[in-house]
């Protein structure tokens, strides 16, 4: 399943809106077929950045629809690099 790395412009959020928000883009994410792995904040930037598993790019924009996520880019995935690749 192909990976894309999603990078959204959003302000910080308590324990609750984050908690809430993760249950919503869980349950549009099972909707959807799409799958979240796992997601980063920069407080600096203001930005999230979110990586998923997806058939498509444009799934992403509609679980960024329907669950009211802001919504900046959208990276393909090409090649995961760990450091364990070369140790």
């Amino acid at each position: 399943m192909p990976r894309y790395l999603i990078e959204r412009s959003c302000p910080p959020l308590s324990d609750e809106e984050l908690a809430t928000a993760a249950q919503r883009s869980i349950a549009i994410s099972d909707q959807l077929g799409i799958t979240w792995i796992k997601s980063y904040y920069s407080a600096k930037d203001g930005k999230f950045y979110c990586e998923y598993e997806a058939p498509n790019a444009d799934l992403l924009y509609e679980h960024a629809r329907l669950g009211e996520f802001p919504i900046d880019r959208v990276y393909p995935i090409d090649v995961v690099v760990d450091p364990a690749m070369f140790r």
